[in-house]
């Protein structure tokens, strides 16, 4: 109860003309970090003053995205082995208070859809064509191909309440429904496109493993190696080993940082960009 009192005392003197006396003010409480917040959200909400208000919504984006930092720093720091836990804290840079369960939930549900229908002799064509069933038939998803530059089509809640999102945002729900069902589904970083990867789990070279690709924006369109061979060509890019096989769960983040760089840059959001880039160094 210590700490509350404290806090609450500090928030009161935020609004001290003295520039000073300010500054000591935001260092204290951005010791306090996450504890400082239900006190300064109060303040702002009893408070009609605008440059409190200002001064309250910076100290508070501070903390939470110092939180985000950290939280993306241990996730890379412990292997990054769950993508969806990786694909979520960039999640919560946009939407701290998000609820992450109601996210997992969500996917859970489409998983079960499946499962429902998943048969034990079913060939890894059979249970593909089953997923993109219910993942684009039943509940709808699709490529957003009117506004594909959205920073939102990077951000799964906001892909998930829409149904819409880019190749990558897509390509994480699908892979990972399709791995809680034990289906060998992974991300593979094309350039200028990502597409998934049905594995042959028992191959141990992971370039030759690819039984055939998958391509989440375009409601699973299944195609084989020979595609991607084209499709660099007309890119006029070398074919590197890279372009065929599964990549990291890292790599696959470091993708959503740049799709949202991207789209922050269209968007001239400048404190945004920066904030990502800082994002960008911890995973390099």
């Amino acid at each position: 109860m210590k700490n509350v009192a404290e806090i609450d005392a500090l928030v009161k003197l935020l609004d001290d003309p003295d520039e000073e006396v300010f500054m000591h003010v935001q260092e204290k409480l951005l010791e306090y970090g996450s504890d400082a917040i239900s006190s300064l959200e109060s303040a702002w909400e009893k408070s009609l003053d605008t440059m409190l208000h200002e001064r309250i919504e910076n100290i508070v984006h501070t903390i939470q995205f110092t939180n985000v930092k950290q939280d993306l720093n241990l996730w890379y720091q412990s292997g990054a082995f769950d993508l969806l836990q990786g694909a979520l804290i960039i999640n919560r840079y946009q939407f701290p208070d998000l609820d992450e369960q109601a996210v997992i939930n969500q996917i859970e549900d489409i998983k079960r859809e499946v499962w429902v229908g998943l048969q034990y002799e079913m060939s890894s064509i059979e249970k593909i064509k089953l997923v993109n069933h219910v993942f684009y038939n039943q509940f709808g998803f699709g490529g957003n191909t009117k506004n594909h530059h959205d920073p939102q089509n990077s951000y799964l809640n906001q892909v998930l309440e829409s149904k819409k999102g880019n190749q990558i945002s897509l390509a994480i729900i699908y892979s990972t429904i399709a791995q809680k069902l034990d289906i060998p589904v992974y991300g593979v970083n094309l350039p200028q496109h990502f597409i998934l990867g049905y594995i042959d789990e028992s191959n141990p070279d992971r370039e030759q493993a690819v039984l055939f690709y998958i391509n989440a924006f375009n409601k699973g369109a299944i195609f084989g190696k020979h595609d991607v061979d084209q499709f660099l060509r007309q890119l006029n890019l070398e074919p590197q080993p890279g372009f065929y096989a599964p990549c990291s769960n890292a790599e696959i983040v470091r993708r959503i940082l740049r799709n949202l760089i991207s789209a922050y840059e269209n968007l001239g959001a400048a404190e945004k960009v920066a904030e990502l880039k800082e994002m960008q160094e911890i995973l390099s």
